[in-house]
């Protein structure tokens, strides 16, 4: 496989290269338009998916304070979710002072994301937050738009719409528009200064890495039997962890952000994936994720990170993310996305006595730095798009959680080449479409089956 396909822009390096892809973009006469706000200019904001995340990301835009900034338009399939949004904003957050949403501007339906865009000029942002099925979708419009993205991870869910979204980032990139990911991870302090280190050799070379997301069931992980009444499409997205099509599982919406900052500690990709994984206490769940993954991800100079997913009540939580190196060993992460706890140590054991370097306490939240990196590279226009790791992150996970639908070991090429694209006329959807995925008779929805069904995943 190609080496430069597992090249991670790392931070050290990071305005350097995009400068470069810049420059050879410009000298190819592709033309990149000026249309970034300068430091005094209101930045304004579209909200395309009314869930917890974006509005999450929302309040974290808001709070920004590099300039002005607004929320001025907001879109979704499910008309309740705009007051749900509203009431957080005003409760929660505390942002509600920046929130300019009149009814008319609440867009309902599956092409309302169109209309939220064009409440926008050239140079503002649109958060991207619905299920990733829709993500190419609505960041192809946003580039015609000329609009800066954030959008929410993961970015693609197979082999097809991740080639297609690596285009659409090239695409954005001689655009000179400025992309962040919802990999937040990549912008905590406290695992920036331990790539560095790691990368400066202090724990030697990286052999093994070990990734935990032990809990309970959350989100909608499990799905009983749809609901009379409603569509199986609404349901469906709806409940869009329970779904391969619409969120590619629990997998990779749960389990990328430890797969990403592994890889990126190691500063490679994987080039195949083997897992075991499977569905133990089910109940009348017609979902289609597993119980349990364990993971052996391979780099190509024979290293292994190793993941461990479960959901499952009653057993020990764990979330957190360590490296092992030929030197001595490294927590990149402890509590889940923060604090992170970055340390060092001497040896195989993460002891006190032992510790060469721990990050300070308290860290800043790493999901409102990535807003204030992204704002503040929009109004500086710095070059700033994060597509194309974000893909490869996406990609990698999914490499992940076919090897274990499957029961065969996969590859990078493999995944990145399969035919089998989950939702192929996703952007046709209407309100009273059939669902991507139809339920048998009994109202159960086809599950992987490991060594049965091995081309793919259900």
């Amino acid at each position: 496989m190609n080496e430069n396909r597992f090249k991670m822009s790392v931070r050290r390096e990071f305005l350097k290269n995009t400068s470069r892809t810049a420059a050879v973009s410009a000298l190819a006469g592709a033309a990149i338009p000026s249309v970034h706000a300068a430091g005094s200019d209101m930045v304004q904001v579209a909200l395309v998916g009314c869930g917890n995340r974006g509005t999450g990301a929302v309040a974290q835009a808001l709070k920004t304070t590099s300039g002005p900034i607004k929320l001025v338009a907001m879109a979704d399939v499910f008309e309740h979710k705009f007051a749900n949004s509203m009431n957080l904003w005003k409760k929660r957050y505390k942002v509600d002072a920046k929130v300019e949403v009149p009814k008319d501007r609440m867009f309902l339906g599956f092409n309302a994301y169109r209309q939220a865009m064009d409440c926008l000029k050239p140079g503002d942002v649109v958060i991207l937050a619905t299920p990733p099925a829709f993500r190419w979708v609505q960041f192809a419009y946003a580039i015609k738009k000329n609009l800066n993205v954030f959008m929410e991870k993961p970015l693609t869910v197979d082999g097809p719409t991740s080639r297609r979204m690596f285009q659409l980032g090239e695409e954005s990139v001689r655009k000179n528009l400025k992309v962040g990911v919802g990999l937040m991870c990549r912008h905590c302090r406290g695992r920036m200064e331990l790539f560095d280190r790691i990368q400066q050799g202090e724990i030697g070379d990286l052999i093994l890495m070990r990734a935990y997301r032990m809990h309970g069931p959350v989100g909608s992980f499990a799905s009983g039997p749809k609901p009379a009444g409603k569509s199986e499409l609404m349901y469906q997205i709806e409940r869009f962890h329970s779904f391969l099509w619409a969120s590619g599982g629990a997998f990779s919406d749960f389990y990328i952000h430890n797969i990403d900052e592994c890889c990126w500690m190691k500063n490679a990709w994987p080039v195949k994936a083997q897992t075991l994984g499977g569905r133990h206490y089910r109940g009348d769940s017609v979902d289609q994720n597993f119980d349990t993954y364990s993971v052996e991800y391979t780099f190509d100079d024979g290293a292994k990170l190793f993941l461990e997913g479960r959901c499952i009540n009653g057993c020990p939580r764990e979330h957190s993310s360590h490296a092992q190196g030929s030197k001595g060993c490294a927590t990149i992460s402890v509590r889940g996305h923060q604090p992170s706890k970055a340390a060092t140590y001497k040896g195989q054991l993460p002891l006190l006595e032992k510790q060469i370097w721990a990050f300070p306490q308290p860290e800043p939240d790493p999901k409102q730095c990535e807003w204030d990196d992204l704002v503040d590279a929009i109004r500086a226009d710095k070059p700033f798009n994060e597509v194309k790791r974000g893909v490869e992150a996406s990609l990698v996970t999914s490499m992940g959680r076919m090897a274990g639908h499957t029961g065969e070991v996969i590859t990078y090429d493999q995944i990145l080449n399969l035919d089998h694209e989950f939702a192929p006329n996703v952007d046709k959807l209407t309100m009273d479409s059939p669902a991507p995925l139809v339920a048998d008779a009994d109202g159960r929805y086809p599950i992987p089956q490991p060594g049965i069904v091995t081309k793919r995943e259900y």
